[in-house]
């Protein structure tokens, strides 16, 4: 089956040593959209504008339906940055501390007396454990009825104990994130979606349709797909319910619709589109989501308890493409993949998003980023 892509952008974009054609970048992202996934969202911005966007392949197989700029895709982990930020946003305020203890914030939770504390949290040193998450979702249509509270009660109960001392090294924790969430609710009176709706989505310029924690729009959502003959496949037994399977449609098997149960660790649903709008906000002179001091913070790498340094700042992913410096999410789970890359000293930012469960983001970013970093 030949997927045609739908290509919007730019005849020329801006690089650092000169200009990058539509032909240069566009061609790879078809390559993808023809053999690697059913359909790819891929937004190149810097603080001003959007300097590159492509979407191309299909966001439904069976109905042939394309995928455009404007599907919504599940983004799972690409929402912790926005978690972080809202718990900076709330020690801008002076409602919270990041070395606080979370005893003091969450006073029913099994890993109380530990000395966890905020900033162990947000850079996933808290030694809290990390259970696979694929089985943490629920279908689309429970909707209001579905109990977060009751399910990260189920969670922590089933996973009591640290994995290490708090603070000893980094390793990566979704229950870490989720208690997070839970922090943001209780300082701010809200839950956790409705402040982030207000304090984030919104200043940002953004409409539910293009970001929220529900599916705004089933008509221009993305059908998200595991592919027939691969190792996730043959084990999705064993990690998620079957309740979640669709149908095959050719070589794809379509999931059903389906939330995050803890939406602080990966419930936002939107569009790569609005996703650079968060990366812009980070590459402007003023953000308006936080204050100079507070952003640089965001952006400074932190070190575990022995002083060591770690590939994370307060909700940043650090990494390094040819001796580019770069600050990444990475998000993926049932039948979606993607990345946000900020690239500070270069100016520009990059998000990718797919609707394929398995899909190197790495790779295809160290390979079509550079084009916008003046690498051949």
């Amino acid at each position: 089956m030949t997927l045609i892509p739908i290509i919007i952008a730019m005849l020329q974009v801006p690089a650092a040593d000169g200009l990058v054609t539509n032909h240069e970048v566009a061609g790879p992202l078809t390559q993808y959209t023809r053999s690697e996934v059913p359909g790819l969202q891929y937004v190149v911005v810097d603080a001003e504008g959007i300097l590159f966007e492509f979407a191309g392949g299909l966001a439904d197989i069976q109905n042939q339906k394309a995928m455009t700029l404007d599907t919504t895709l599940m983004a799972y982990s690409m929402t912790k940055p926005c978690t972080a930020v809202a718990i900076l946003q709330l020690a801008e305020q002076g409602k919270v501390r990041l070395d606080d203890p979370i005893d003091r914030y969450l006073p029913n939770h099994p890993y109380g007396g530990h000395g966890i504390t905020i900033r162990h949290l947000l850079t996933h040193t808290s030694g809290l454990p990390n259970p696979i998450p694929l089985r943490w979702v629920h279908l689309a249509e429970q909707g209001a009825g579905f109990d977060e509270d009751a399910a990260l009660a189920r969670v922590v109960a089933e996973n009591p104990r640290l994995s290490f001392e708090p603070g000893r090294k980094y390793a990566y924790s979704n229950i870490g994130y989720w208690l997070l969430g839970k922090i943001v609710e209780r300082v701010s009176g809200q839950s956790y979606t409705d402040y982030v709706r207000t304090n984030i989505i919104r200043p940002l310029g953004l409409s539910p349709q293009e970001m929220d924690f529900v599916i705004p729009d089933p008509a221009r959502h993305a059908n998200g797909y595991l592919a027939k003959y691969s190792l996730m496949n043959l084990m999705k037994g064993f990690v998620t319910d079957s309740k979640f399977w669709g149908e095959y449609e050719g070589k794809w098997l379509r999931l059903r619709s389906h939330h995050l149960n803890g939406p602080a660790f990966g419930g936002l649903v939107g569009t790569a589109r609005s996703f650079g709008r968060l990366l812009q906000d980070q590459l402007r002179a003023e953000s308006v989501l936080l204050s100079p001091e507070t952003r640089r913070l965001l952006e400074t790498r932190q070190t575990d308890g022995r002083g060591r340094k770690i590939p994370m700042t307060l909700g940043w992913h650090v990494g390094d493409l040819n001796g580019t410096a770069y600050f990444f999410k990475e998000g993926g789970g049932g039948g979606f993949h993607g990345e946000m890359r900020l690239y500070p000293a270069k100016g520009i930012a990059s998000v990718v998003m797919v609707n394929s469960t398995v899909f190197n983001s790495t790779r295809f970013l160290n390979r079509v980023d550079r084009k916008f970093l003046g690498e051949n």
